[in-house]
């Protein structure tokens, strides 16, 4: 059998916070979902991101605890150009959320900069200075 990447669970304690940023973000996100404790999208290539509130995994798992201290996760997002970058982070940070890392020219190649959904995990902003 061959692996398949195909679905990505983030733990979340404000829910309409956490899909507000997704949606400003760009990913398509039900109407309504705020009050839902379990929340999916489709990416554009096929791959599922899932967000569950803490209390819903509680439900099922009574013991378990969230992780404490720094977030050990980074989600990547490749824009289409590198000024796609300057003006996503700058939406962002507008609109109140975490700029952790403002957009530069990184020495890899890429335009590149980080921000932090309201759970406190990176999400990372980034695309080619140059096709070649």
């Amino acid at each position: 059998m061959t692996l398949r990447f195909d679905f990505l669970s983030l733990f979340v304690t404000d829910m309409a916070r956490t899909l507000d940023f997704y949606r400003r973000l760009g990913l398509e996100i039900p109407p309504g979902a705020e009050s839902e404790q379990h929340v999916e999208a489709t990416l554009t290539d096929g791959v599922r991101i899932a967000w569950d509130h803490v209390d819903m995994v509680r439900s099922f798992s009574p013991g378990w605890t969230p992780p404490t201290g720094s977030s050990r996760i980074n989600l990547a997002f490749r824009c289409a150009e590198p000024a796609e970058v300057d003006r996503r982070f700058a939406e962002m940070t507008e609109a109140g959320f975490h700029g952790e890392l403002k957009p530069w020219d990184a020495f890899w190649g890429q335009r590149y900069a980080v921000l932090r959904d309201p759970e406190g995990n990176g999400v990372d902003l980034y695309a080619p200075l140059a096709e070649g």
